[in-house]
């Protein structure tokens, strides 16, 4: 079969569930291990954060086990059903709905939620993927050590979704992606197989690494069902921080001379726009800003580091020499838990409100940390000069050139009076990031809200070369059939 032909699902030889399909599918989860399409309890699995898509199943099944969904993937395997995995339902480009027919089977790992082992000698910790993040981060912290993967949604967000989506977050400048911090996975492959890939070794040259197809493929290889992730030394010392900088060019200065400074120890680094923080305060008004006059740019710093490194003294003395430099002109430190986690707060925040207002087009970008001023000017003014009136709330993880660079409709203005303009607000961002040597994807993925995007700025050897290992792997295009490639 092509690449082709497997990408449009057998060559179109998917099909709908018939009431025996169903029936054979039940079987294999017991009672309370199938949700019926038209029953309530669907719901949450057919709805996606930013309510762009309305996904449709011809069942939820919820397997307890890695047997379990062995056996699912061969059944539909068998009867030419398609598989949409659903982990914690965060992501935000649609990857885990369709509203595309037939009707997929959604497979759900929410009940495979355990913690298999913590092994604090080893450094790592092994888990399924139904885990919460928060849950396994909790984890960890009750063996004296530090899960670092770190983000917003990480009270709802699951372990198996996190890795089929490379996840990103808050301390990637210092511990890397989702892809850095796991060593191995168990997974069920399209054919019903079982990878057996949980090892807890740092070194493993056996051959090819499978795991780091699976990591990032968004469920179009197979389905990741339990992971081998690293664990860190928990930190005695941190210091956060709110920082103005006079603008961007300044933020990658100064990020420049903390790394100089402090070393690996600078874990976050943050950018925050004014727009940003002015929607907090519309729609929390009890929070204050710990930073007078309403900054046009700030930074959000953390540092940690083990005890007995002095961390708070030498911290204390990079940043007077960044307000020597200019690089920051006002600051407050954080003095206890309490005021960290308020700082904390406001940057987390942000996307909410941006959803309370509603964006035009939010686009989830990279590019290198030193081409950052020029992009966010370039821009700006190439959303300008679509219309001058479009507001930008410009945020995210300048440490490791991450920018969240969303555009909202005029003041006054609801999202469907512009709607017309997106395709043209998209298509000048994106065309900035090719500019600058980026990223239309750096932490969301691709789902179902940007094959045509990725086809338009993909590298063309590696598109036929993912084409090629999806019609390898998947010749029947089962696994989650849509995402990525459309």
């Amino acid at each position: 079969m092509t690449a082709e032909a497997a990408l449009d699902g057998g060559a179109g030889r998917l099909r709908d569930a018939t009431a025996d399909d169903l029936r054979a599918l039940a079987a294999l989860v017991g009672t309370g291990g199938m949700i019926a399409a038209g029953d309530p309890a669907a719901a949450p699995y057919l709805s996606e954060p930013r309510d762009r898509y309305r996904g449709q199943a011809a069942a939820i099944l919820k397997p307890g086990s890695t047997r379990e969904v062995a056996a699912i993937v061969r059944a539909c395997a068998d009867r030419r059903l398609g598989i949409v995995p659903h982990a914690g339902g965060t992501g935000l480009v649609g990857g885990q709905v369709t509203e595309a027919a037939p009707a997929p089977v959604v497979l759900s790992l929410e009940r495979m939620n355990r913690v298999r082992e913590v092994l604090p000698r080893d450094g790592v910790v092994v888990a399924e993927a139904g885990v919460v993040l928060a849950d396994l981060q909790a984890c960890a912290a009750g063996a004296g050590r530090l899960l670092p993967l770190s983000l917003a949604s990480e009270g709802s967000a699951r372990l198996g979704g996190l890795l089929a989506t490379n996840a990103g977050g808050v301390a990637v400048l210092r511990y890397g992606n989702a892809r850095d911090l796991c060593l191995g996975v168990e997974a069920v492959l399209p054919d019903g197989s079982v990878l057996h890939g949980l090892k807890p070794l740092r070194k493993d040259n056996t051959g090819y690494d499978l795991r780091h197809l699976l990591i990032g493929s968004e469920g179009t290889l197979g389905i990741i069902t339990a992971a081998v992730m690293k664990l860190y030394p928990a930190p005695a010392e941190r210091v956060t921080a709110m920082l103005t900088v006079p603008s961007p060019a300044a933020a990658v200065d100064l990020l420049d001379a903390l790394r100089t400074a402090l070393g690996d120890q600078v874990t976050a680094f943050e950018l925050i726009a004014r727009q940003g923080m002015d929607w907090l305060a519309r729609f929390h008004p009890e929070r204050a800003d710990p930073l007078p006059g309403r900054p046009a740019w700030r930074v959000l710093v953390e540092a940690t580091a083990p005890g007995g490194t002095g961390l708070d003294a030498r911290a204390e003395a990079a940043f007077a020499a960044a307000f020597e430099a200019g690089l920051a002109t006002d600051g407050a430190l954080a003095q206890s838990e309490a005021q960290r986690a308020a700082i904390w707060w406001l940057r987390e925040t942000i996307p909410e409100a941006n959803r309370r207002v509603g964006a035009l087009s939010s686009h989830d970008i990279a590019v290198p940390v030193s081409r950052i001023p020029a992009f966010i000017e370039a821009a700006t003014a190439a959303v300008g000069a679509v219309d001058a009136d479009l507001r930008v709330n410009c945020f995210g993880h300048v440490g490791d050139g991450n920018l969240h660079f969303n555009v909202f409709p005029p003041e006054g203005r609801r999202k469907a009076d512009v709607a017309g303009l997106e395709p043209a607000v998209m298509r000048a961002v994106h065309d900035r990031v090719a500019a600058c040597g980026g990223t239309i994807s750096a932490e969301h993925g691709i789902g179902r809200a940007k094959p045509a995007e990725l086809r338009r700025y993909g590298d063309p050897a590696k598109l036929a070369a993912m084409r090629a290992i999806k019609a390898a792997l998947d010749p029947l295009g089962i696994m989650n059939p849509g995402a990525i490639f459309g």
